[in-house]
């Protein structure tokens, strides 16, 4: 069952001719991801659904890669009357937990952003090769060609686990993770080691907003103390399905930095079949907000 969150009043931000004027009932996702990482929908197929939804704003959000933002993706937006704000979700770690952070409005022709997301693949390799050997000590073979190969132009975890299950080695995604996957099972390894000031500043650097992304869920104490410190611009308030009573206490400390609440679903298709695209979202207001200083 889809949130019902507040919708504000439609702002006053000048609207692009290519585009008709959002209604009062706007609704955008924020927080999607597509075959380009590891969701299991097409960037086509993730827009041509949310049309079928009903948003009329979407930023899919692949992690560590832009290859979604195609010259064909925009030109099916336009087609479709919904408006696409260019995003992406960067991995980060700190005091040894993972911290992943959204970046909204970037310039995707920026070149230090791809230098930088160039080293972000070639660590995740790294890492990749780490687990992969880890496992073969179990007796689970996986190449990492064979990783590679898959239809996901950026490879980890998920696609690890993918694999375990078509290969018979565990019976479902959840036991590959709870087992041998996540974060201290017995085949993890550490994960990039890019830290969130490292990654918020490439975010700045290519022009966009740098968002906490899902916080209910980090652990309590000293991460989150050192995360509020840092120059991001917004966090995560309203989230998948998580219950608005969990939500609330976000929201409020980003309001009380005066910093921007964003909204999504966190989306992956199949992979996560009890979250919808669309479910979590934020009005015109927000979107316009982050919106208005890109020029895609």
């Amino acid at each position: 069952m889809q949130k019902i969150k507040p919708t504000k009043k439609s702002s006053n931000f000048a609207r692009e001719a290519r585009f008709s004027i959002p209604s009062a009932d706007f609704r955008a996702d924020l927080h999607c991801h597509t075959i380009c990482s590891d969701g299991t929908d097409t960037p086509e197929e993730v827009l041509r659904k949310a049309a079928s939804l009903g948003l009329q704003g979407l930023s899919i959000t692949d992690h560590d890669t832009i290859d979604a933002y195609t010259p064909e993706l925009m030109a099916l937006a336009v087609e479709l009357n919904i408006r696409l704000l260019p995003g992406i979700e960067l991995s980060s770690e700190l005091e040894k937990s993972s911290v992943h952070i959204l970046g909204y409005g970037i310039d995707l022709q920026s070149s230090s952003l791809r230098d930088f997301l160039v080293l972000m693949v070639q660590r995740r390799r790294e890492r990749n090769a780490d687990i992969l050997q880890k496992l073969r000590g179990k007796g689970f073979v996986i190449e990492l060609e064979e990783l590679e190969n898959l239809a996901f132009k950026t490879v980890g975890r998920p696609h690890i686990a993918h694999l375990m299950v078509q290969k018979g080695y565990v019976n479902s995604w959840k036991e590959a993770f709870d087992r041998y996957l996540k974060d201290g099972a017995s085949c993890y390894a550490p994960g990039i080691k890019f830290t969130p000031t490292e990654v918020i500043e490439q975010i700045h650097l290519a022009q966009g907003k740098a968002v906490l992304a899902h916080p209910h869920f980090l652990p309590k104490g000293s991460l989150v103390r050192t995360l509020l410190r840092l120059p991001l611009d917004g966090l995560e308030g309203y989230y998948g399905n998580v219950h608005p009573f969990q939500e609330q206490p976000w929201i409020d400390m980003a309001k009380q930095r005066k910093w921007i609440v964003t909204g999504g679903s966190d989306y992956h298709g199949s992979v996560k079949p009890g979250i919808s695209l669309g479910c979590s979202w934020v009005d015109w207001d927000t979107f316009a907000l982050l919106q208005r200083h890109n020029n895609q």
